[in-house]
């Protein structure tokens, strides 16, 4: 019973203090809004679906895991950036020298400012994620499901360097 108590006691203390929460964020109380801005694709290889998809990815991930509302302009947080690489390179040579694995790897770089605690804030940090695929398919063949792999663990990256401090 005293054993409860103590660990009712002490999720209560690290709840109440609003800084924590159990998704892993550490927004600061007095923080309500945040505002998601396109990411802008500024890559010389052309993916027409990767900015939305991402943007929407990422606005979609601050609303399942934060209590924050998303606005259009001026949200005590915001997060803006640009597709600055699309890139695909041989991984794996043949005998024959001949590619066996490619890797696409995407580029961003991500502006994020907290208005009421400019101390968070960061310009033009650089997040790269990438995905493998054989050689014996094409790009175009494979190129929807590698984005999507790819901003998932862009969008995973983004959002702990934004809320996490991880």
């Amino acid at each position: 019973m005293k054993r409860i108590l103590i660990i009712l006691a002490a999720a209560l203390c690290i709840t109440s203090c609003g800084i924590y929460s159990f998704s892993g964020t550490s927004i600061q109380p007095d923080v309500e809004t945040i505002t998601i801005n396109f990411i802008e694709y500024k890559a010389p290889r052309v993916n027409p679906t990767l900015s939305n998809d991402l943007t929407e990815a990422l606005k979609e991930q601050f609303r399942k895991m934060t209590r924050l509302e998303q606005v259009e302009m001026d949200g005590d947080m915001e997060v803006s950036g640009e597709i600055v690489g699309y890139d695909v390179a041989a991984t794996a040579i043949t005998a024959n020298e001949v590619a066996a694995t490619n890797r696409l790897t995407v580029t961003v770089k991500i502006s994020f400012a907290d208005r009421k605690y400019p101390e968070e804030n960061f310009d033009d940090k650089s997040f790269s994620a990438y995905a493998d695929y054989g050689s014996e398919n094409s790009l175009d063949a494979v190129e929807s499901a590698l984005s999507q792999e790819i901003i998932e663990k862009l969008v995973e990256d983004i959002f702990n360097a934004c809320v996490a401090q991880w």
